[in-house]
C-alpha cells in the first residue's frame, strides 16, 4: 500500500513539474514577445535578420547606376558612392517606378542636385538636375503618368510627361503659380525622412 502512494505521489510531483515547465515556457515566451514587441514600436528592436523585401530594388538600382555613371565612376570617391530611392508608382500599372537622389558633392552644387527616375525594371525614364529635394507627385495626369513638382533656385516648377520622358532641367520649366497642392506627395524627403543611404 505504501509502495503504491508513493507511486502516485512521484507521478504527481512528476506532473506538477512538468506543468510548471510549461508555464515557465509560456511566461518567457510571453515575455520575449512582449519586449520584440515594445521594442519595435519604440524603434529599437533589432531587425538586422528580418527579410528585406526592397533588396530587389535596391540591386536593380545599383546595377543601373553603374552604366548610367560608367565614364564618372574613376572620378568618384568612396563618399560619393551612395544614393537615396523611393518607390511610387507614377502611371497608375500597380509597379512601383523609383525616384534615385543622391546628396554630395559630386552630384549637387549651387543649384541643386541631379537625380534618375527609373522603371520597375531598373530601365531609364529620365536624368534630371538642378533640383532641391523633395520632389512633389501631383495628382494631375500627362501621357499617364503623374505630373511632378520641382523645386528649384526657390521657385517650384510643373514638369509633365511628354513623348515618355520628363523634362531633365526643371529650372527651365513652367513655374508653379499660387500654393503647392496639398494632395501632393513628397518622395525623396531626404532631410525630412531619414531615408537609407545605399552604396553603389
Amino acid at each position: 500500500m505504501k509502495s503504491k502512494i508513493l507511486i502516485v505521489f512521484a507521478i504527481l510531483v512528476l506532473f506538477s513539474c512538468q506543468n510548471k515547465d510549461k508555464k515557465d515556457e509560456k511566461s518567457i515566451i510571453k515575455t520575449i514577445a512582449e519586449d520584440t514587441l515594445s521594442k519595435t514600436v519604440a524603434g529599437t528592436a533589432d531587425v538586422s535578420d528580418a527579410p528585406r523585401t526592397r533588396d530587389k530594388a535596391v540591386e536593380l538600382i545599383r546595377k543601373e547606376l553603374q552604366v548610367l555613371l560608367k565614364k564618372d565612376l574613376p572620378a568618384m570617391t568612396k563618399e560619393d558612392r551612395f544614393f537615396y530611392y523611393e518607390a511610387f508608382d507614377l502611371n497608375n500599372d500597380k509597379k512601383d517606378e523609383y525616384f534615385v537622389g543622391f546628396s554630395n558633392p559630386y552630384f549637387c552644387g549651387s543649384g541643386g542636385c541631379s537625380g534618375y527616375i527609373l522603371n520597375n525594371d531598373g530601365s531609364l525614364i529620365n536624368k534630371f538636375t538642378v533640383t532641391d529635394f523633395p520632389i512633389l507627385v501631383t495628382t494631375s495626369v500627362s501621357d499617364k503618368f503623374y505630373d511632378l513638382i520641382f523645386e528649384t533656385g526657390g521657385k517650384f516648377h510643373l514638369i509633365k510627361m511628354k513623348n515618355g520622358k520628363y523634362a531633365s532641367n526643371p529650372s527651365v520649366q513652367e513655374v508653379w503659380k499660387g500654393e503647392v497642392p496639398k494632395e501632393s506627395s513628397k518622395v525623396l524627403d531626404i532631410q525630412g525622412k531619414k531615408l537609407v543611404e545605399y552604396s553603389f
